[in-house]
């Protein structure tokens, strides 16, 4: 049997809403942030029945790889240094990524697939936000050009 899910998910405007409020309270998390050379670090600040906020770094270099967020909407906006962000349509990656400079933020619906990815010379920090809270997520490879599914990931794995 699944769980039910939440009774109402927020909205795209209401995660915008969230994850910008959050980012301007730096005095609130900046104690928190940590910068790992192995791989992104990330931390989860809050989890409620419609939505859940992480906050993650980045070094220069990293980036997370095409995926989703399965059944739920999110939002991240950059409070610190820029992030570059690439989606993809019809299984094909976008030619070109969006830069997302400090103090801007992103929304994107339920199975919105995409890369993010820290493509300047200085750390950044981003805070996100998804609703319903993560349960999965789907790896996608680029092969030829397009992107074919890889590993799914649950909560435990990321």
């Amino acid at each position: 049997m699944i769980p039910a899910g939440p009774r109402t998910a927020l909205s795209q405007a209401s995660l915008r809403e969230i994850v910008r409020e959050l980012a301007a309270q730096r005095a609130s998390w900046r104690p928190l942030v940590r910068y790992d050379p192995a791989r992104r670090w990330y931390q989860l600040l809050e989890q409620r029945d419609d939505h859940e906020i992480w906050l993650l770094s980045w070094l220069p270099g990293q980036y997370t790889g095409f995926h989703d967020h399965g059944r739920s909407a999110g939002a991240y906006t950059v409070a610190e240094g820029c992030l570059a962000e690439r989606g993809a349509r019809r299984g094909r990656p976008w030619r070109r990524s969006r830069y997302v400079a400090a103090g801007a933020a992103r929304s994107f619906g339920p199975w919105h697939i995409h890369e993010v990815r820290n493509s300047s010379a200085v750390p950044a920090v981003s805070v996100h936000a998804y609703s319903p809270p993560l349960t999965g997520m789907q790896r996608f490879d680029l092969v030829a050009g397009r992107l074919v599914a890889g590993a799914a990931e649950t909560g435990a794995q990321w």
